[in-house]
């Protein structure tokens, strides 16, 4: 199953091929490298207007090319949510907008509940998108973790943008697992889980991350987090060694008697309407 981020105005994916993707960020024009574009590309004139272009480099990494002087930041709107848009060193825009059909799914989760006090739990969170999302739809109290203090500062800016601030959102530069195992000898639950893992990473104490050796690990304590009368458990991976298959197998082991989805998660392709891949999720509710 694909399910597909196709409700975005200020967002376009308008072409795609050869390792390469060009997109409209607002007014802004970026083409940028995709592995998972092994496709040709056409020989429409797109790929000649961009502003800004991420050449990657053989030695790893990479580096902008711009036609035009663009601003620092800028903003795109998906909905009532506000998000910062700026090109990174790393070739990423502090946006994943695909990740829209997961914020479509966290928040309509909040508002059909019941609860009074919905408790989320947003771990390597990065720029906080999911948690803005959360936090609209009602969300009584957001914790939000990353090891990055730089992204953290990010997503700060985000609460600011969707006029957040007044909402009760908990910033938190930590590494996960410890946080996780604080949080239980706490005594604290959430209603609902929200996880981007990376692949590979550091905290910020140098802790060793690598998600095909932790992922079970981060899973068993996430689960010591979660409420007895929980909501969800949303997971998203761009892991290319784990297929959907594989994590549906280890979330159903790790949480029985609970409803389980695994599927990708993917962009529109505006020129000839095919669909770009872009990672996978899994979700586990008792609903």
């Amino acid at each position: 199953m694909i399910n597909i981020s196709d409700k975005w105005v200020d967002y376009k994916c308008l072409a795609s091929g050869d390792g390469e993707k060009i997109e409209k960020w607002g007014s802004v024009i970026l083409r940028r490298p995709d592995p998972q574009i092994i496709w040709n590309k056409s020989d429409s004139d797109i790929w000649n207007k961009w502003d800004g272009f991420y050449h990657r480099s053989n030695k790893g990494g990479g580096s902008w090319e711009f036609k035009r002087q663009l601003k620092e930041y800028w903003t795109v709107r998906y909905g009532d949510l506000v998000f910062k848009v700026s090109p990174t060193n790393f070739k990423h825009t502090g946006i994943f907008p695909e990740q829209a059909v997961n914020w479509e799914y966290v928040m309509n989760k909040i508002k059909s509940s019941n609860k009074s006090d919905f408790r989320v739990l947003n771990l390597f969170a990065y720029t906080g998108c999911a948690t803005m999302a959360a936090s609209l739809a009602g969300a009584s109290e957001v914790v939000h973790v990353d090891a990055s203090k730089g992204m953290v500062d990010w997503a700060k800016e985000n609460m600011r943008l969707c006029g957040l601030e007044n909402n009760k959102i908990r910033f938190i530069v930590d590494d996960v697992i410890k946080f996780l195992e604080r949080e239980k000898r706490r005594g604290r639950t959430y209603h609902g889980i929200i996880m981007d893992p990376p692949s590979y990473g550091r905290g910020p104490n140098g802790e060793v991350w690598k998600l095909e050796s932790n992922l079970k690990e981060l899973l068993i304590k996430a689960s010591d987090v979660l409420d007895d009368e929980y909501s969800f458990l949303l997971i998203n991976s761009y892991t290319t060694g784990i297929s959907p298959t594989s994590l549906h197998n280890i979330l159903s082991l790790t949480f029985n008697n609970s409803n389980i989805e695994t599927g990708e998660i993917g962009l529109p392709i505006e020129e000839n309407n095919l669909v770009l891949p872009c990672g996978i999720y899994g979700r586990v509710s008792k609903d």
